[in-house]
């Protein structure tokens, strides 16, 4: 930093300032203090201003799978927003779901230079008595029900499979069967509960769901289950991917999408428009959820927030080719109620 002040001709202080971002420079004099800099290939030590800051400009992120689309641009979107305050981010992966493996993730913490953590957990661990925070550490949770005891950041799972329900039985169909994701996951038992209580509140006795693991090779396991429920007008899956195994299973056995089976999913991936036929879905705003995990967390370190509480991200219907009136149908009323949603 001293040759870098002598090159520039200002003083240690002034670099310093230039070198970490601070106001109160003016742009011909940082203009000279970068050219030192590069010229002396002159770099902040990081491990030296965080012991001076008692910052380390870094967020650790525990995800137990990058297998899943949300996750994918949960993380993606947590990174990108990071890096827009200044932060990067460090991942720590949880290779199995246990309750030794979260306690494991949460002590490297301990180990790393981290200054808050976010959690992309759909595994219901967070509630066990076992799982203990490292003391000081800022934590946000994306995708869970804790809210009594964490701050959380979600999509309106219920919301979009109620919306997704309403959809179909405002088309004319009798009943909406479901394609529901694994057990374990947070976001399939929030879908699958408001499915069910969608039809419930309709007057309509739920179908038995089928159920796969967000794959689209399970979903097309269970598209050749609901292909032979000659009743079966109407489909709830609960991603995507299931919902494109799905398409296939009925194509195979005939039945025709949306003329004989309407079919809807949940995310909106980039893909869905090119399913065959293009896909119905529920869209999530997953950049939106990773941007409040962010801001949330840095507003925690800053403010030693210690509320808990949980922020849901509205979703919302988009209508294209896999949903249709039930053969024979006419559409029925509910096609007026959802006529503003959708794009």
């Amino acid at each position: 930093m001293a040759d870098v002040a002598r090159m520039a001709g200002v003083s240690s202080q002034t670099v310093s300032r230039v070198a970490n971002g601070f106001p109160g420079v003016t742009e011909e004099t940082r203009q000279q203090v970068m050219a030192a800099m590069r010229e002396l290939g002159y770099r902040p030590n990081s491990a030296a201003r965080a012991l001076k800051r008692g910052e380390f400009r870094t967020l650790g992120v525990i995800t137990f799978s990058l297998s899943t689309h949300g996750n994918i641009r949960t993380l993606e979107a947590i990174a990108t927003s990071a890096a827009q305050h200044g932060y990067a981010v460090t991942l720590l992966p949880v290779a199995v779901p246990t309750q030794d493996e979260v306690n494991g993730a949460f002590s490297r913490l301990g180990e790393l230079a981290v200054d808050a953590v976010i959690v992309i957990m759909e595994i219901h661990l967070l509630d066990a008595a076992t799982v203990s925070l490292p003391p000081g550490v800022q934590v946000v949770v994306a995708d869970s029900d804790a809210g009594d005891r964490y701050t959380v950041v979600d999509t309106d799972q219920a919301g979009g499979a109620r919306d997704a329900v309403r959809h179909l039985l405002d088309l004319g169909h009798d009943t909406v069967w479901h394609l529901a994701g694994p057990e374990g996951s947070f976001a399939a038992q929030r879908r699958a509960n408001a499915w069910r209580g969608a039809l419930t509140e309709a007057g309509v006795a739920p179908p038995p769901p089928v159920r796969g693991d967000w794959s689209a090779e399970s979903g097309y396991r269970a598209g050749l289950l609901l292909a032979e429920q000659r009743d079966c007008t109407a489909v709830f899956a609960a991603n995507d991917q299931m919902a494109l195994g799905l398409l296939r299973a009925l194509h195979e056995r005939g039945r025709r999408v949306p003329d004989d089976v309407s079919v809807i999913g949940f995310d909106d991936l980039p893909e869905s428009a090119s399913f065959l036929p293009p896909l119905t879905t529920i869209h999530q705003d997953f950049a939106e959820v990773g941007r409040l995990c962010v801001e949330g967390v840095i507003g925690k370190m800053r403010h030693g927030d210690t509320a808990h509480g949980t922020t849901l991200v509205p979703t919302r219907l988009v209508r294209r080719e896999s949903t249709a009136p039930p053969p024979g149908g006419e559409g029925g009323q509910g096609q007026r109620l959802s006529s503003g949603s959708g794009r």
